[in-house]
């Protein structure tokens, strides 16, 4: 049971697309599967005001650009990087290659192989998110990927200095300054500049998401992007007025970005809503964060963390931020969720920005299925089997044979049969060259 001091007032974030977007996304990645480079340029140009003569960086454009960056600014982002780098690290040490031997002589095994090439989309326009370069390009090339095409949209009618330096600090192979669903669509399909890759990563608009979608299956890509979540879990212990600061830390994502708190105190629920009306006047990005907190803000007070933490699992948030005495509980309480924030030290900002965890996560409930983007979304777990003794090649193809016309796939049991046969030096019953003694 709950009780609800503030309810969404606007619609759920629908995961079918608009129309509108949808049409126009369908066009543009018909124009540059038939046309190329042509149609890149023509919808950068009409999209971007943006055709230059290459949307490919030279190196020593990229090394001019670079240190028009203050190294203050370099200093910062090295510094997440390394944060990113030192993680992703780690999660690489954990997978591993296996090899057993399942049955004498049969020996199977797994290889954890990275992707040839990959696209990393670094978002521009409201927010250049040079935080996504961290996460898409750097990941990458710890998993080992050859090649990363990176790409973002011009600047007010230039190459963003920052963004293109953070691509290029993160090990990006190619940058391009190129974006929206032609940057997609070009990745994707290949142009007669831009070479195709099999696995496209990064966030973006309505747009970038929806190209990202109509795509899926000709390339391989990270995750079905949907508005920016949180959900903040706040016992008697937490502070209202930092839950208040850290749920407007993400509606300014978007207009249609959920912040949501569900407490196990009425007084911390109340409070928390005052500190939010107050805050949102004097905050810089208002016009995006009071309509997502007037929209899709909610507050529900529970009887006890127990059910506060089966309920925060009905939304399975994007981030979920744990504010109580023991914050720790939810590791072992909780099960759908993109990534946990535990204690009040710990805010969802440190993992966009600057923490090491990747901030590529699930939304619209798709936590309910997947995690985030991590190292090892760049490799692919591929099987290998040898069987390396005769008797027991017969054995596995007797059993074939047998299960296989259970299923009436006799080519299947022929296989089989051949190996079983190969044995006792003899040939299958259903050969022409078999004896009459052999059948």
């Amino acid at each position: 049971m709950s009780i609800s001091l503030k309810a969404a007032a606007g619609e759920t974030p629908a995961r079918a697309g608009d129309p509108q977007v949808i049409e126009t996304v369908a066009q543009v990645i018909a124009d540059v599967r038939a046309e190329g480079d042509d149609a890149v340029r023509r919808c950068s140009r009409r999209f971007d005001g943006w055709a230059p003569d290459s949307y490919r960086l030279r190196d020593d454009e990229i090394a001019a650009i670079v240190k028009s960056v203050p190294e203050t600014v370099l200093d910062d982002l090295r510094f997440v990087q390394n944060q990113v780098r030192g993680f992703a690290r780690a999660q690489l040490d954990s997978i591993g290659d296996i090899e057993v031997e399942t049955l004498p002589g049969v020996v199977l095994g797994h290889r954890n192989i990275p992707v040839s090439a990959s696209g990393a989309y670094v978002p521009g326009g409201r927010y250049p998110l040079t935080a996504s370069a961290h996460m898409t390009v750097v990941t990458a090339k710890v998993a080992g990927v050859d090649r990363v095409a990176a790409t973002t949209p011009p600047g007010g009618g230039r190459p963003p200095p920052v963004s293109i330096a953070a691509m290029h600090l993160a090990g990006a192979d190619e940058i391009y300054v190129l974006g929206g669903v032609q940057a997609i669509a070009a990745l994707a399909l290949g142009t007669e500049t831009i070479a195709p890759v099999p696995l496209i990563t990064g966030p973006g608009n309505a747009y970038v998401a929806e190209a990202k979608r109509q795509l899926f299956g000709e390339v391989g890509i990270d995750l079905f992007a949907g508005p920016t979540e949180i959900l903040i879990v706040a016992d008697e212990t937490a502070d209202p007025f930092v839950v208040a600061v850290d749920l407007l830390s993400q509606a300014e994502h978007g207009p249609d970005s959920p912040a949501v708190l569900i407490t196990t105190s009425t007084e911390v629920g109340r409070r928390t809503i005052e500190h939010v009306e107050r805050l949102l006047p004097g905050l810089p990005t208002n016009a995006v964060a009071g309509p997502a907190w007037r929209d899709h803000g909610e507050v529900r007070v529970v009887e006890d963390l127990d059910t506060a933490y089966a309920l925060a699992d009905t939304y399975a948030s994007e981030h979920v931020q744990i504010i109580t005495a023991d914050p720790r509980m939810a590791l072992e309480r909780m099960r759908d969720y993109g990534a946990l924030f535990l204690g009040a030290g710990t805010c969802v900002s440190f993992g966009d920005k600057v923490i090491g965890t990747n901030h590529v996560l699930p939304t619209l409930g798709a936590a309910r299925y997947t995690g985030g983007l991590w190292v090892g979304k760049f490799l692919k777990t591929v099987t290998y089997q040898e069987v390396r003794d005769p008797a027991t090649s017969a054995l596995l193809g007797e059993v074939c044979g047998r299960v296989s016309r259970l299923e009436n796939f006799e080519g299947h049991a022929r296989s089989g049969d051949i190996r079983a046969a190969a044995a006792g030096g003899r040939e299958p019953a259903w050969t022409d060259h078999a004896t009459d003694h052999e059948r």
